[in-house]
């Protein structure tokens, strides 16, 4: 027979073992366990160093009170049959065991090593405290030494000296700015003139007069000093949501959801030009500082930029999906800044027509929008919170340390660094701008024959002096502000309370 022939004969007569895979691997472990520990078995011996450090520190943080105490000195009879050898009573008296006895009784490993850790000097015992939030008083009536510093165990047997958690992690709510300290705004004048809401107010240059615009399809001219209507145009056949007044030129600027945005001389106070482009209601307005541009925005999503001369419109600034319901100009890059229903804030690079960064920080739409007058920074509101943002990137600062709870449509900010948020519901909230403190919370009162729900600010401004506010609100009326000659600090002090958790959103 060939060889090959016979292999295949005996590999075929060989018996098949059927053993589980579970069989298999427990054998395979066990293999294992034979090849590399003999003794799995048996438990490892534990390893007096850590034991001895672990009764250290269990001593010293249950018993560092009362370890130190002497104990009680027995009766004289006790001490003599102790002496004698003869067993102690279950009285209370300590059993006096020697090392044989020890051996013999089988004591434990732990209790021969709690005899054999040496008790501490009182010098490390009654170390200092003076990095302690309370020192307490020795047990004895001493006072403690807080020359030294406290000592606190390792486990390597050794001490190391305490660092409070403060010393090393300083709390960021220290460094969180105070805020400065403003009296009071209280109402002083109430105007009343207008049929229907009042959307939008513009304060002109000179400090003398106001205008205001209103769902009644009218803009009223309105003296500052005394509240006297001093003129009504008429013109829009919807509601006037947005108004301007030129620094440079004898024009005001409307614009309404008549799509229709309309430029009046006041030396004549009739129209004089048109700006058709908006395919819907246009719902903001704003002025270039420095250029003859005019920036629009609205329900179509856009924001369009007007020459004011030629009526030609010079850049459509597309990027939003939703309303363009605020507007912001400035002189510096970025020149145009939008907020929008579609909950983001966009930073626009007026030479290019282009987006510059896309804040989108807020979870609710961008309704309002106010640019401090001196510091190079911009906040932005919206139903959830008050933000504020740091020029010309758009780096986020902090939120404001209170919540105002309510869809805030408008704000506006002087140079004394008063920010005002008024909102749907009525509330007029006054803000210090450097640490975001709310200092003064005011709920609007409507005019007698308003219904409550009423009780909603649409757009406010400042004068020209910071000294006034001007309010538009949904009972028909325009509210004048001014401050609280009579408060000072003692009558109103600041109720300031540091955030304790600083977000970054």
């Amino acid at each position: 027979m060939a060889p090959a022939q016979l292999a295949e004969t005996q590999l075929e007569e060989l018996p098949i073992e059927t053993r589980s895979v579970k069989a298999l691997q427990l054998q395979q472990l066990k293999r294992s366990f034979d090849l590399f520990a003999g003794n799995y078995g048996s438990k490892p011996d534990l390893d007096s160093g850590s034991q001895e450090a672990k009764l250290r520190c269990k001593i010293r943080d249950e018993y560092e009170a009362v370890k130190d105490l002497k104990a009680p000195e027995q009766p004289a009879a006790k001490r003599a049959a102790v002496a004698n050898g003869a067993a102690p009573s279950l009285g209370g008296a300590t059993e006096v065991i020697t090392a044989s006895e020890d051996a013999a009784s089988g004591r434990s490993t732990t209790a021969r090593m709690l005899d054999s850790i040496a008790a501490e000097k009182p010098s490390a015992s009654g170390a200092g405290r003076q990095q302690q939030l309370v020192v307490h008083s020795a047990i004895n009536g001493a006072a403690h030494d807080i020359s030294k510093a406290l000592l606190l165990p390792t486990a390597a047997g050794g001490n190391k000296e305490y660092t409070p958690s403060a010393a090393v992690a300083k709390r960021l709510p220290s460094k969180w700015p105070r805020p400065v300290w403003h009296p009071p705004w209280k109402l002083f004048r109430v105007i009343s003139g207008h049929l229907g809401w009042v959307r939008s107010v513009a304060v002109e240059p000179g400090n003398e007069w106001f205008a205001t615009g209103s769902a009644d399809r009218t803009i009223k001219i309105w003296d500052l000093a005394s509240g006297q209507l001093k003129l009504t145009l008429t013109g829009h056949i919807e509601q006037v949501t947005g108004l301007a007044v030129s620094d440079r030129h004898p024009y005001m600027f409307s614009a309404g959801l008549d799509k229709m945005v309309k430029c009046w001389d006041m030396e004549y106070n009739k129209v004089i030009r048109h700006y058709h482009g908006h395919l819907s209601g246009v719902y903001s307005l704003a002025m270039h500082p420095t250029l003859d541009l005019l920036m629009t925005g609205g329900r179509d999503s856009v924001c369009r930029v007007w020459d004011m001369r030629s009526k030609v419109q010079a850049f459509v600034l597309s990027g939003h999906d939703d309303t363009v319901c605020s507007i912001l100009s400035q002189p510096t890059d970025p020149q145009v800044i939008t907020g929008s229903h579609d909950k983001t804030v966009k930073l626009w690079d007026l030479r290019k027509g282009k987006t510059m960064t896309t804040l989108t920080y807020h979870k609710k739409s961008v309704r309002g929008l106010a640019l401090h007058p001196t510091e190079y920074c911009f906040a932005s509101a919206s139903a959830e919170n008050i933000k504020k943002f740091r020029l010309p990137r758009g780096e986020f600062l902090h939120n404001m340390l209170q919540n105002q709870k309510s869809i805030v449509n408008t704000m506006a900010v002087n140079e004394d660094g008063v920010l005002a948020s008024g909102a749907d519901n009525g509330s007029l909230w006054f803000w210090d701008w450097k640490s975001g403190n709310c200092f003064q919370q005011h709920a609007t009162q409507v005019q007698p024959g308003s219904l409550e729900s009423e009780a909603g600010i649409f757009a406010m401004t400042y004068d020209q002096t910071g000294s006034r506010l001007i309010c538009a609100e949904a009972d028909k009326t325009i509210k004048l502000y001014k401050e609280d000659e009579q408060a000072t600090p003692e009558t109103h002090p600041v109720s300031f309370r540091p955030p304790k958790d600083i977000r970054r959103f």
